[in-house]
Formats: C-alpha cells, structure tokens, sequence
C-alpha cells in the first residue's frame, strides 16, 4: 500500500513538474522587444515557425499570413520567430525584419525578436521543442528556415514539418481545422 503511495505521489510530481516546464512556462520577446507570455496561448493550437527574410522559402510568408488570416483568432495562432542559423539568411535588425514583413508581405501575426534556433546559443523554446527530454514527445532538429512546430491547445508538441512543406499543406490545415 505504502509503495503504491509513494508511486502515486512521483507520478502526481512529475506531471506537475512536467507542465511547469512546458510551452506555456515560457516568456519570450516579441520583435518590439515586450514580454510575451506564451501562457496567453492557453486553449489554442500553436504553429511556431523559424523565419528569414533572404531565403529561398521566404514566398512562405505569404501562405503563413493567409493561413492566419482564414484560421487565426480564438482557436489559432503562428508565431514567427526569425532566426539567423542558416547561411546567414536573416542578417537583419529586428527594425529591419518588421519593415521587410510589413512591407513584402503584410505580415500581421505575431513575430517575436531575432533567436538562434540551434547551437550552443539555442533559445530555450526552441530547446523546449527540439528535446524529448524538455517536451515529452520527441527529438528534432531544426533542418533550416521555415520549419514549423505544432503546439496543441494544452501546450503540447504534436508534430514537426519540414522547412519545405508549405504552411497551406493538407497536413497543416486538417490540423487546424480538427
């Protein structure tokens, strides 16, 4: 009885344990430079996307704000977060990336300031999403810009899509929608 006790009371600690460190445990900057709680997200679904601006996927952009644009609200949201990992394809200020994504593609989703994807100098989200060990579901590694990470409404991980799978895929939007 004790030892069933005891089990019940490490599993009821690790859970609690594991939703504190979850998706929604994290603040991150948004391209202003503001505080932004991800627990603001709390009952949507979650495509968190690395971006740039001088990238041979950069045209996705234009399918990622009018995925926003049908589907986000209430039950949806994309968050970008431009990211300079890759061939040096987002060399820019964070003035200069809002300007470009403004300008280029009236970008009105949310976009948090310039991060590092991978590396030594991983952000922590972003080390979140890409460890078992952190979300609980599975190990990744960001292939290049535009890869998107799929965040349920409790916070969790669902799924990876390569940086080549255009955000308006069948596979993103059956998601959306169910």
């Amino acid at each position: 009885m004790k030892k069933s006790i005891l089990l019940s009371l490490f599993l009821v600690t690790m859970i609690v344990s594991y939703g504190q460190s979850g998706f929604y445990s994290f603040t991150v900057k948004d391209i202003e430079g503001n505080d932004f709680k991800l627990s603001s997200l709390k009952g949507k679904k979650v495509l968190v996307v690395n971006t740039a601006s001088k990238c041979g996927l950069t045209p996705q952009y234009e399918q990622l704000e009018a995925l926003y644009k049908t589907y986000g609200g209430d039950n949806f949201v994309i968050i970008g977060f431009p990211a300079n990992n890759f061939a040096n394809q987002e060399p820019g200020s964070n003035e200069e990336i809002v300007e470009f994504c403004e300008k280029n593609y009236g970008v009105t989703f949310p976009m948090m300031e310039k991060v590092s994807v991978k590396g030594e100098d991983i952000c922590p989200l972003y080390k979140w999403l890409t460890q078992k060990s952190q979300n609980g579901i599975k190990d990744s590694e960001v292939a290049w810009n535009f890869q998107k990470y799929l965040i349920d409404e409790e916070g969790r991980l669902v799924d990876v899509v390569e940086p080549k799978v255009k955000p308006d895929d069948i596979r993103i939007v059956s998601w959306i929608k169910n």
